[in-house]
């Protein structure tokens, strides 16, 4: 860090955070928020006269509140700027100046409690979101006594006391009578791979950390007795393997089982844990002097906030979703916005600086390039047809679509660059004013047309979204899954893409039942654009129901790219629904949307005929 302080091309905003982003790949507008320090990081050396003086004691965040710090400090030791900033949330001297210790203190008149926020407007081509996670918090599984116990701790917190610049200065000691803890208990996968209490995945990191933690205390304390109860370890990195045999050389045991039961000695504040060996099925009591909690990693708090700031997707476990799992893993599905680190999802150092290192690659080739090149599927307006509803602009993802104003006769325009192709807005615009490159209206309904041309009974009509369940059916296939081969697959570039009239004109054309199918709302490739899926069909069966029309003859499904299994299992699902179907009910299907168009077409032309004479007349 302190070689990017001093890099005379990199400008470090330390102390900021983006208020909003506007533009577009190679034109993005970035309105950041840098907070007043109250301190001048220029001036500032970083003495310390300041802190002594100082007589506000609050909980150190960076020490994992296992010591205290000033009102003015230091975030941590590495911090770049090495400068001083004043917390206002507990100092005494602001409005009015009821302390003003540290300013009396300080001899080069750094402190200023006069500054104020500074909002500074970026004109930049890429976006790097690095933004790391968080730590699971492990008060809700009361079972482990966290914050009950003194002596139980996180793995965050047993890293704090045994490093050297930790509040104890690298001497080992339990919280409660500051002895060195000779019998040291490791939980594994406490808040992970959990569906009721914590988060349902593996953060990656914590099998690795505890070997390495046990390793650290064989060589600082040899006489240290640790023993580890997991799950499972998953050591599957280079060189991984061979760390955790070093570690059970070393003699470190390893329990597989979670303790079910931990209690505290009241006089000694030793930890009892009661688990169950599974390799020998036998239920032992271990004491214990120390127990760390080997917490899992989550996505930040804020992760909503910064999802609508750059318009980006997220995975069901609320970590952000990359363009492509395989061939755009950097890249954000909203172009020239890449990830590092564990905003993606949980990784280790290494796994991060390799992130990284192909982020800043894949920006500064679009950096270097001058142009970008888009893929042709992006959406178009016809200015003729367009009656400046601005439904388009509402429904994009990726605010793509500038706002129309009738008044001043604007109409919507399609930023280009901006545009993924997803298609919502050509299936929500009313007078069919918009046109999807490649996924025209004519080119689906001839599909349509040519499913259905023979044999339509025994045909089910299902649009398949590219990237989820249309990969859903590819994994099917490949995995060797069998299903019914009745279903004939429409690809579109996204769900939101079906329109009304794509599954109207399927069932005009005698299909016996349609499937719409795409993400799951949680991994949606564009944004939000499954949530108009979701609307458009609701809309559709409410008319179906009000045609006399049975809705079921319309299925709903959300099946993602690992689901091969779902697929199967769905299409055949659809195979017994078709069956039931009776070529009757088709018939008069057909007949019930065939007197609707000639009623529409009937209105249609009423309306334009009255607006022939009105014209006549004026």
């Amino acid at each position: 860090m302190m070689d990017v302080g001093r890099h005379p091309r990199i400008k470090l905003l330390a102390y900021s955070e983006i208020e909003h982003v506007s533009g577009f790949i190679g034109n993005f507008n970035v309105k950041v928020r840098k907070k007043a320090r109250y301190v001048d990081e220029n001036d500032c050396t970083a003495c310390g006269d300041c802190v002594v003086d100082c007589p506000v004691i609050v909980p150190d965040e960076y020490q994992q509140g296992l010591s205290s710090r000033k009102a003015i400090y230091i975030q941590l030791p590495q911090a770049v700027p090495s400068a001083y900033l004043i917390d206002m949330d507990h100092c005494l001297g602001n409005n009015p100046i009821a302390c003003g210790k540290c300013q009396e203190a300080c001899e080069k008149k750094c402190i200023n409690f006069d500054m104020e926020d500074e909002i500074l407007e970026l004109e930049v081509g890429t976006i790097i979101v690095a933004t790391g996670n968080e730590v699971y918090d492990p008060t809700e599984l009361d079972e482990f006594g966290y914050r009950s116990f003194e002596n139980v701790i996180t793995s965050m917190e047993f890293e704090r006391l045994i490093c050297a610049g930790g509040p104890t200065e690298g001497h080992f000691v339990r919280p409660t009578d500051h002895q060195r803890p000779i019998r040291i208990g490791f939980i594994q996968c406490v808040g992970s791979r959990s569906d009721n209490r914590g988060n349902p995945y593996c953060s990656n990191i914590c099998c690795m950390n505890t070997i390495k933690d046990t390793l650290l205390l064989n060589d600082h304390y040899p006489d240290t007795e640790s023993k580890v109860f997991y799950i499972d370890i998953r050591a599957f990195g280079k060189g991984f393997e061979d760390m955790f045999k070093r570690s059970k050389e070393a003699g470190v045991k390893y329990i597989r089982g979670i303790p079910g039961d931990v209690w505290e000695d009241p006089v000694t504040k030793n930890i009892f844990l009661a688990v169950e060996d599974t390799t020998s099925g036998k239920v032992e009591v271990h004491e214990l002097d120390l127990v760390v909690l080997s917490v899992g990693l989550e996505p930040r708090k804020d992760m909503k906030h910064l999802q609508q700031l750059l318009t980006l997707s997220s995975t069901a476990d609320g970590f952000l979703l990359e363009s492509h799992p395989k061939l755009k893993p950097v890249d954000a599905p909203t172009r020239g916005i890449f990830y590092a680190g564990c905003v993606e999802a949980p990784k280790d150092v290494k796994e991060s600086v390799t992130q990284a290192s192909a982020a800043a690659a894949r920006a500064s080739i679009i950096l270097n390039a001058g142009k970008v090149q888009i893929e042709a599927i992006t959406a178009q307006i016809n200015t003729d047809e367009c009656n400046y509803c601005g439904l388009c602009a509402k429904v994009c993802p990726y605010h793509a679509i500038t706002a129309a104003d009738r008044k001043l006769g604007i109409y919507p325009e399609v930023i280009q660059a901006a545009c993924a192709g997803c298609g919502t807005c050509g299936a929500e615009c009313p007078t069919d004013a918009i046109t999807m490159r490649h996924f025209t209206d004519f080119q689906i309904m001839a599909q349509v047309d040519s499913i259905l041309d023979k044999d339509n009974m025994d045909k089910v009509v299902a649009f398949a979204c590219n990237w989820c369940s249309y990969a859903g059916g590819d994994l099917c296939g490949t995995s060797r899954l069998q299903y019914p081969t009745n279903v004939r697959l429409i690809r579109t570039m996204c769900s939101g893409r079906v329109d009304e009239k794509f599954v109207i004109h399927a069932f005009k054309k005698g299909a016996p039942l349609v499937l719409v199918s795409g993400c799951h709302f949680a991994d949606c490739h564009y944004i939000n654009a499954v949530t108009w899926t979701q609307k458009r069909v609701e809309k559709l069966w409410n008319k179906l129901e009000r045609l006399g029309i049975r809705p079921e003859r319309l299925q709903l499904e959300w099946i993602s790219a690992a689901e091969g299994q779902k697929f199967a299992r769905v299409m055949r699902e659809l195979e017994e629904m078709r069956k039931k179907v009776t070529p009757e009910e088709v018939a008069e299907t057909i007949k019930i949307l065939e007197r609707e168009e000639a009623k529409a077409l009937e209105k249609k032309a009423g309306k334009a005929k009255k607006a022939e004479e009105a014209l006549q007349t004026a």
